[in-house]
């Protein structure tokens, strides 16, 4: 029973850094760290870069939120911890 549980939470444990990894990505790297190079791509009009700093970013974050719910309910039921 214990190794299963820290299956369970390795599994969990790799979700989140995963998810945590794309928000980094998103918001630090493409949002600041390569913001002056996705500039001269536009999007709408706008900027790339300037995109994703203010919109992209956010509906990243949100796509995030359904992602990290719809795997985490997965493992869930992987590991028989769901509730029906």
């Amino acid at each position: 029973m214990e190794d299963q549980g820290k299956a369970y939470w390795s599994a969990t444990l790799k979700l989140i850094w995963g998810i945590l990894a794309v928000w980094a990505l998103v918001s630090f790297v493409a949002g600041i760290l390569l913001a002056p190079q996705l500039d001269s791509i536009k999007l709408g009009g706008y900027p790339l870069g300037f995109w994703f700093a203010q919109q992209g970013s956010i509906y990243v974050f949100i796509a995030l939120i359904f992602i990290y719910a719809k795997m985490m309910d997965n493992i869930d039921r992987r590991f028989d911890v769901h509730e029906d």
